[in-house]
């Protein structure tokens, strides 16, 4: 947990997200709106792009389905909501889901960790910080104090990942990356429809999904006879 590359990302969005917050203050409301819609379009995106790269359409579907009655048990994105109170609440769940899905989903996340973990390579990390750290600001001047939380989910999920590697090498597998992106990324088109007011979903609940992924993943191989 005290790997210096993770500290480093973690500090790399607290950092920008200060930068972000302080300067979206200062934008007009029209300008805020504007940033929605850019954001909402990326995030569509690097969604459908992180999708096509699936490795079984079943074990997606599956992850999704059973994250997200997972999160509507637990009420996930209300419970967010909860931190920030009722003022600005929508604003400050958005930001913390879509910082939180767009810096973890993608594979840098595992790669980077597995490789710090096991080699002591940083690199992956220290490149995914540098694109973290810029995001942040972004978001944060979107979004508000929401992205700050996110910084958490990077320390608590990469830094959980890298004391852990050796036991969870096996992730860096094509199948493990293939299906855990897919998820992300269809987590990433939702939540790009819903930053566009195309439709109102609640995208927090469905992050269980990124859990339950591997482990489908790892039945699914059990039963092809692939492990």
């Amino acid at each position: 947990m005290l790997n210096i590359a993770v500290i480093i990302n973690t500090v790399a969005v607290l950092v920008g997200s200060t930068i972000g917050y302080f300067t979206g203050k200062k934008l007009p409301d029209r300008f805020r709106q504007v940033l929605f819609l850019a954001i909402g379009a990326l995030t569509i995106g690097l969604g459908i792009k992180l999708f096509l790269d699936y490795n079984n359409a079943l074990v997606v579907l599956g992850s999704l389905a059973l994250g997200v009655v997972t999160g509507e048990l637990l009420d996930i994105e209300k419970q967010i909501g909860r931190i920030a109170g009722r003022k600005n609440s929508e604003d400050f769940v958005k930001g913390f889901i879509t910082a939180t899905v767009l810096f973890l989903a993608g594979p840098m996340t595992i790669i980077g960790s597995i490789k710090a973990g096991l080699e002591g390579n940083n690199e992956v990390i220290f490149i995914k910080s540098l694109m973290d750290g810029i995001s942040s600001v972004m978001l944060a001047a979107s979004f508000g104090a929401g992205v700050f939380l996110s910084a958490g989910s990077v320390y608590l999920v990469q830094g959980s990942l890298v004391t852990l590697a050796a036991y969870l090498s096996f992730l860096g597998g094509e199948a493990y990356i293939g299906d855990f992106s897919a998820v992300g990324g269809l987590i990433l088109l939702m939540l790009g429809i819903r930053l566009m007011t195309i439709k109102e979903i609640r995208v927090g609940n469905f992050l269980p999904a990124l859990v339950f992924s591997p482990v489908l993943t790892y039945l699914a191989g059990l039963i092809s006879g692939n492990v």
